[in-house]
């Protein structure tokens, strides 16, 4: 999933980084450019961040554009970048053992798919995590030791849209990726929170049929008598015999608030990005702030919580949402 840098595209960055398995974080390396990536308000920072807020919990750190750092290839400035997010990314949560550092060029193919000689120095990548060790020398053998999530298919289905399109012969095809459960053809699923039903006559994953789609496939499924205009992205497909998703009226949720310029009390509605949906929700009541990494209460019913605070809060949509 490529998910934008630039923080004018926080929204599908968000939708993006919230199906991933799996983060790899790119750092630049050039003169300058870490810098004001890991600065207090840079990308680098608001995208490690994001991504563990949103339950990714796998990281791979590459340390792009080696080739300009000063001198090229620079294993000083290599090893200057690792120690300073390492440190960062275990403020956040991450575990920096669990976490493959590996050093690249983009442009020129260093360390992407082939261990490159122009930095001899890297002796390779090693990780240790609960379920064993791995090491290697490349991106991409970084990416092939991630460890792949079970996957719920026990769990109601739920889907949540990330496009609707409508595709001349075939008619509506909602598209998105089972987040839980199991989507056949024949199924009779209802979209919340607009309480549409209808049946799949087929579902679809990279152009070819599927006889079922399981939790992390990201497949398109074509609906009967259901016209592009009454689904939109944000909205969630279910089962409608079995625990239908609904419109929530309210709901709790642990808020951390990353970066804000005052304080938040009751009745600030910020546009909220759940799954694939955007929509304004009221901070209806704080009820308890929390210690962001045990998840103890550490405050009774505040007033107000402020940039670097977690909090416990009921939260109000403005317009149904399915949550």
């Amino acid at each position: 999933i490529d998910a934008p840098g630039h923080r004018d595209f926080i929204k599908n960055m968000i939708t993006g980084t919230s199906q991933a398995d799996c983060a790899v974080l790119i750092v630049a390396a050039g003169t300058g450019e870490f810098e004001a990536g890991i600065s207090k308000n840079g990308q680098t920072r608001e995208h490690a961040l994001l991504a563990f807020t949103l339950g990714v919990k796998q990281l791979i750190v590459g340390v792009n554009k080696m080739d300009s750092s000063e001198p090229p290839y620079s294993e000083a400035r290599y090893e200057e970048i690792k120690k300073e997010v390492s440190s960062y990314i275990k403020k956040i949560g991450y575990n920096p053992a669990a976490v493959a550092f590996v050093p690249i060029s983009g442009w020129h193919g260093d360390n992407m798919l082939e261990p490159s000689s122009n930095m001899p120095w890297f002796k390779g990548w090693s990780v240790e995590r609960k379920e064993g060790k791995a090491d290697g020398k490349t991106l991409i053998e970084a990416l092939d030791a991630i460890l792949p999530p079970s996957r719920p298919t026990d769990k109601p289905l739920r889907l949540p849209l990330q496009d609707v399109y409508k595709i001349g012969g075939i008619g509506t095809v909602p598209v998105g990726r089972v987040e839980t459960g199991i989507l056949k053809p024949g199924t009779v699923v209802v979209f919340a929170p607009a309480n549409i039903t209808t049946e799949v006559k087929s579902v679809e994953m990279h152009h070819e049929a599927l006889v079922e789609a399981v939790p992390g496939d990201n497949v398109g499924f074509n609906v009967k008598n259901v016209s592009v205009k009454e689904l939109r992205r944000g909205y969630v497909a279910g089962d409608s015999k079995a625990s239908p998703p609904k419109g929530a009226a309210d709901f709790t949720a642990q808020v951390i608030v990353l970066n804000h310029p005052g304080q938040i009390s009751n009745g600030y509605t910020p546009v909220l990005d759940c799954h694939t949906a955007h929509i304004a929700c009221k901070f209806s009541e704080i009820k308890e702030k929390v210690d962001r990494r045990s998840g103890k209460t550490t405050e009774e019913a505040p007033k107000f919580i402020k940039s670097g605070d977690a909090a416990l809060v009921i939260l109000v949509p403005s317009k149904p949402l399915c949550v």
